[in-house]
């Protein structure tokens, strides 16, 4: 997940590259918009619209920062897939948790 300048509002989009498993589709970033607390330890969330596939994902948590600095998202997840009709609709959303940490940004 990548995740461009917060604004004074909160706001924030960016990408995010799922390393899913479950798809036989070629999986491509897709854009996520999102909004946060401008405090310390913000509480956030987030929308993944998936660009290769009919499913959309929302993300809600906690920025925790430790003493030496090192933040850490934990986030709950529903992911709801596409259903072809109302019938269909009792498996199309997902529930989990992911946590995320910052991955050391790379010079080039």
């Amino acid at each position: 997940m990548t995740i461009m300048a917060v604004n004074n509002n909160g706001e924030f989009a960016g990408t995010f590259h799922t390393a899913v498993l479950t798809t036989t589709k070629e999986i491509k970033a897709s854009p996520l918009v999102g909004i946060q607390h401008i405090k310390t330890q913000p509480t956030f969330g987030f929308t993944v619209n998936w660009n290769f596939t009919d499913s959309t994902a929302v993300f809600t948590g906690q920025c925790f920062v430790d003493t030496d600095g090192k933040e850490t998202l934990k986030t709950m997840w529903l992911l709801q897939s596409h259903a072809n009709s109302i019938k269909d609709d009792w498996n199309a959303t997902t529930v989990g948790t992911d946590t995320f940490t910052r991955r050391a940004e790379v010079m080039e």
